[in-house]
């Protein structure tokens, strides 16, 4: 059997980022409440946030057998009571295997993954954040069709070329797709490496 230990995978850029989109999700995301985690990956962000937002029930997911099994491996360690076993979702599956909540964050998937991955992102936020609550976005984005460093450019580059329906998506175009699900853009935030936090909020029906 292999120990939870060596099941724990390490992503140094994560370790990097995680403070700077801390410092964001304290601002956007409430006091309390259940916040949904996309594509967790490795699991040291939701130890991270969990820790850190102890009146949140942090619920991490990713598509990944391997990752899970990393995520519960690092909350096996972590012994943080509101941070949740990571559930098995992916985005274009419906329904998702979960209910209301009061938030989504999503870190670094929508450009390594079809766009329609980003459009099942949007309509599953739409049916599941409560009115009020935010879905906050991490990673790099094109700005009125253009890389704003080059690169992101490269980068941009190579995720076309190790799969064609991947790539640096248009903030415009990602803020349309939130727009059409009730969600206003709140604030867009300049972040280290190039990249942005979108942070949108769920708009009041009716």
């Amino acid at each position: 059997m292999t120990e939870p230990l060596a099941q724990r995978l390490n992503a140094p850029a994560a370790g990097r980022n995680a403070t700077p989109i801390l410092d964001v999700l304290r601002e956007a995301l409430p006091a309390r409440g259940t916040v949904l985690e996309i594509a967790s990956g490795t699991g040291q962000h939701a130890v991270h946030f969990a820790a850190a937002l102890p009146g949140i029930d942090w619920q991490p997911s990713d598509t990944d057998a391997r990752a899970r099994a990393s995520i519960a491996a690092w909350r096996e360690h972590a012994a943080l009571p509101n941070l949740r076993e990571p559930l098995d979702l992916d985005v274009r599956a419906t329904p998702w295997p979960i209910g209301e909540i009061q938030a989504i964050v999503c870190i670094n998937m929508i450009h390594i993954a079809p766009w329609e991955a980003a459009i099942a992102l949007m309509q599953g936020a739409g049916t599941h954040v409560a009115e009020g609550g935010a879905l906050v976005l991490y990673g790099p984005y094109r700005r009125d069709g253009a890389h704003t460093a080059p690169s992101n450019a490269a980068f941009d580059a190579d995720l076309r070329a190790r799969d064609p329906s991947w790539g640096v998506r248009d903030m415009e175009a990602v803020e349309a797709l939130a727009a059409a699900q009730g969600f206003a853009c709140e604030a867009r935030v300049a972040m280290p490496a190039n990249n942005f936090m979108l942070v949108f909020r769920k708009r009041a029906s009716g």
